[in-house]
């Protein structure tokens, strides 16, 4: 072999892409294999060998079934603890499918239960002020409790995101026993029923202060109970910020409040999206709040400082409340008109939060670009 040859041998050797997946055909000939035995096995002893039935118990022997036979068919070729993985893999993706199947089956029958009221256009446009329990639902609507329900949720977010996220800065940005004082307080007030909120706004704005029942009342309530989602959810999404980060910020001449406000923020602000997507999502669901703080009424009210304010979570338990099949058709219709709500504003946070981190707006691409310019020209002045 010449010099010329070994040079060019190793150039002309093609690499083999390794596969790194961790399932391969054997594997899943294994869980279609264990599945149709299961099935086939569960359907023998219901039918034939034990007088036993039912839709529930059927569904939990044969996967009971299908985790022994899925099992017994990798320790052929595994050993037990490529078994051992394999099957907490197949639990963990059992209890995703079950968890997106129930949040399918909830979606799907809420929409399908208020199809009768989501196709009358007057549903969407008119309240309850000239309909009544046995009329049909050619008659009112839910746009009171729809108006209310934004009415409230944006006067709860203009509460909660500067509150939130300033505490949750607090937390991460300063050091001692009142901060964690402060931290253990946020998480007790998350598992704070709501309706003690609802009391708690009730006795100490309504009765205390003399503050009208009312959504701004009722805006106020909601608010407590966001809070503390979004302050401890911001809180991690802060904490996850690296802190090479900060300490380059710092060795630039920065000080804390505009690293603050010019590193971490940014870099956390999806996940701060998130968190305010979070508690938005707890607020907006809230029922007993409401009732307390704000009352129930059929009329439109535009007005979050006097007077009911009707809320879709609030619409709905009442209507489904009612013995009449319209009142409840209009109940499961706001209650699809809630799940709209909820897919909007998560696509609005998508959208508001979905950049990666470092990643500019085209408004601040122009506001960099004209400082560079400025910055340009003070350089060539001093030099």
């Amino acid at each position: 072999m010449t010099t010329t040859e070994a040079r060019t041998e190793p150039a002309a050797r093609t690499e083999v892409r390794r596969s790194t997946s961790t399932r391969d055909t054997g594997d899943v000939v294994a869980l279609a294999g264990a599945a149709a035995a299961a099935v086939s096995l569960t359907a023998l002893l219901f039918g034939r060998i034990a007088p036993i039935s039912g839709v529930f118990g059927f569904v939990v022997v044969a996967y009971l079934l299908f985790l022994t036979l899925y099992a017994l068919l990798l320790s052929i070729d595994e050993t037990w603890l490529a078994v051992r993985d394999r099957l907490a893999s197949v639990v963990v993706h059992s209890l995703a499918l079950v968890a997106l199947l129930a949040l399918v089956f909830i979606v799907v029958f809420t929409f399908w239960r208020g199809r009768e009221a989501l196709f009358h256009a007057n549903f969407f446009v008119s309240d309850m002020t000239s309909a009544g329990p046995l009329d049909p639902l050619t008659k009112g609507g839910i746009l009171h409790a729809a108006t209310g329900t934004l009415i409230e949720i944006v006067l709860a977010l203009a509460v909660v995101i500067p509150l939130g996220l300033l505490c949750a800065v607090y937390l991460n940005e300063t050091r001692g026993a009142f901060p964690r004082f402060v931290r253990t307080i946020v998480e007790a007030m998350t598992a704070l029923p709501s309706i003690v909120a609802g009391l708690f706004v009730y006795a100490s704005l309504v009765l205390g202060l003399g503050l009208a029942r009312s959504g701004l009342a009722a805006a106020l309530a909601i608010s407590v109970m966001m809070l503390p989602i979004v302050i401890r959810a911001a809180d991690v999404v802060i904490r996850l910020v690296p802190s090479s980060l900060r300490e380059s910020s710092y060795a630039l001449g920065a000080g804390q409040w505009r690293t603050t406000w010019h590193v971490v923020l940014p870099t956390a602000r999806s996940g701060l999206m998130t968190a305010i997507l979070l508690g938005a999502a707890r607020g907006i669901g809230e029922t007993s709040p409401v009732l307390i703080t704000a009352g129930f009424g059929s009329t439109l009210n535009l007005d979050p400082t006097e007077g009911p304010m009707v809320s879709l979570p609030l619409a709905t338990f009442v209507f489904s409340g009612s013995p009449e099949p319209t009142m409840i058709a209009r109940g499961f219709g706001a209650a699809a008109v809630l799940l709209a709500v909820v897919l909007v504003l998560f696509a609005l946070a998508r959208v508001l939060g979905g950049r990666p981190p470092g990643q500019l707006s085209a408004r601040q691409r122009r506001r960099r670009d004209r400082q560079s310019v400025r910055d340009a020209a003070r350089m060539g002045t001093h030099a």
